[in-house]
């Protein structure tokens, strides 16, 4: 599959702005704390299969079931492509992806699972940034990353993400066919250089809970035809917030089967700040 190079996506940016920045501002201001603010109140989930095509004769399998399950299983006889990638998104009707402002409070978890044979895969969850939508329509970055195969890598990375390496700063490593409890906690806080947004990455795996520090969003729009449309200091409105499943990492052509689940969804809206905490203890029940 071709795929477009920075530059042209620059400029189909560039071109894009002038069309839809109207609507967006019309449709809503979701660049400050400033009245009027909205968080989703997402009660569905859309799940978007073949956002990579680089195996187009691989058979594909999903299940929706929010919030109890979403499954996509993926399988091809041999491919040589790079990689296959399949998303989900949270929705507030079941038909579109839900779209999250700077000022958005919110939290969501899943118990994620990966296995598989024949490739080394990754998933878990996601918030990809405006960029993502103009350009071509794909939520492709902002990943909190469970690697199914391999090192077992857990990091977060891309997009707005700031980084955050799990296995680096803990030790912990994923194996494949498990299950792993995942959480994204959103704060926009001042949404300034000062007070900018922050985030924290949660984990509980093997009966041991890991959680990353309250991290701190950097400037995200430098321009100001950027920031006047999208913020500054947060996740960059608007955003698409779900989770992925990528493969099989160009394994040259063998034969491969892989399945990814996200299991027992919860999201929480404008009542995540201040968050609820859940115990480690109460984390222990989602695996019985």
């Amino acid at each position: 599959m071709k795929r477009n190079s920075y530059s042209s996506l620059a400029f189909a940016a560039v071109v894009a702005m002038g069309l839809v920045a109207s609507s967006l501002a019309v449709a809503a201001d979701g660049r400050d704390c400033l009245p009027p603010v909205n968080t989703p109140n997402a009660n569905s989930a859309v799940i978007e299969l073949r956002t990579f095509n680089d195996c187009p004769a691989s058979t594909i399998t999903a299940i929706n079931n929010y919030p109890a399950l979403l499954s996509i299983r993926d399988t091809d006889e041999g491919c040589v492509g790079w990689a296959n990638l399949h998303t989900w998104s949270f929705s507030e009707d079941g038909i579109t992806r839900a779209l999250f402002e700077n000022c958005s409070h919110y939290k969501f978890s899943c118990v994620f699972n990966g296995s598989g044979s024949g490739a080394v895969g990754e998933g878990g969850l996601r918030l990809s940034p405006w960029w993502n939508i103009w350009w071509g329509g794909q939520p492709v970055d902002g990943r909190f990353m469970v690697r199914v195969g391999g090192n077992g890598e857990i990091a977060c990375f891309g997009g707005r993400l700031p980084f955050y390496s799990f296995t680096s700063g803990w030790g912990v490593t994923y194996t494949p066919g498990t299950d792993i409890w995942m959480e994204i906690v959103y704060s926009p806080h001042a949404l300034t250089l000062a007070d900018p947004a922050r985030i924290i990455y949660k984990i509980y795996y093997q009966g041991v809970g890991y959680f990353s520090p309250a991290l701190p969003f950097d400037e995200g729009s430098v321009g100001p035809t950027e920031g006047d449309i999208h913020g500054n200091w947060g996740e960059l409105y608007p955003t698409t917030v779900g989770g992925y499943f990528q493969l099989p990492g160009g394994n040259g052509g063998a034969l491969y089967d892989m399945t990814a689940q996200w299991k027992k969804i919860h999201y929480e809206g404008p009542a995540a700040t201040p968050a609820t905490r859940t115990t480690w203890g109460q984390l222990k029940t989602m695996y019985r």
